[in-house]
């Protein structure tokens, strides 16, 4: 289980959370509007932004999706995903990655020929079938229509089932794909 504990960071004049607690198994939404500190927060559990307080347990080993999709602009699709997944067949890749509507044509493109919105899903498969124990999905819809954001919503809780996992979304319709309990950052109440 993710314990975070009285945690606080502020930048210069700006506070972003102060004394946040919450624990989490299973899924569950950061909810906040840009600029709140969702980010930051991934990034204090991932250890590459370091906390003014508090304190951070049960992380154990994570699979992150970024904001930025961080693929490898010359490989194509599937040797992203096996960058992280390495012992994972090309097959089941490509066919995790035809479930959140990529073609055999785009998995086989480089990424950087890849639509922001593909580019998008493969990230999101290689951060969804990476092995770990915590998932961290910054904004998995940025960039993706409604059907394709559905198709991610379902990957994502066949992926996330059994694991905890925390996804930094803003917008209603995300939150509502996900159906997961939300932590509104803004104004953190105790979760049950």
């Amino acid at each position: 289980m993710l314990k975070v504990e009285h945690l606080a960071k502020r930048f210069g004049e700006k506070q972003l959370f102060e004394d946040l607690s919450f624990a989490c198994r299973g899924g569950l939404i950061l909810r906040a509007p840009s600029g709140w500190g969702k980010t930051t927060l991934m990034r204090i559990l991932m250890g590459l932004e370091t906390a003014d307080a508090g304190s951070v347990s049960g992380a154990g080993r994570m699979c992150p999706l970024f904001q930025e999709d961080r693929l490898i602009p010359h490989l194509d699709a599937v040797q992203n995903v096996q960058i992280v997944c390495g012992d994972l067949a090309a097959q089941k890749i490509t066919a995790e990655l035809a479930a959140v509507g990529l073609g055999a044509k785009e998995c086989c493109l480089p990424a950087a020929r890849l639509s922001g919105g593909q580019k998008r899903r493969a990230a999101l498969i290689r951060a969804l079938l990476a092995p770990g124990d915590l998932v961290l999905l910054d904004e998995p819809f940025t960039g993706l229509d409604e059907a394709s954001a559905a198709l991610a919503a379902k990957a994502i809780h066949k992926h996330c089932a059994g694991r905890t996992a925390l996804a930094a979304v803003h917008d209603p319709l995300g939150i509502q794909l996900l159906g997961w309990p939300v932590l509104n950052l803004t104004n953190p109440a105790p979760l049950p």
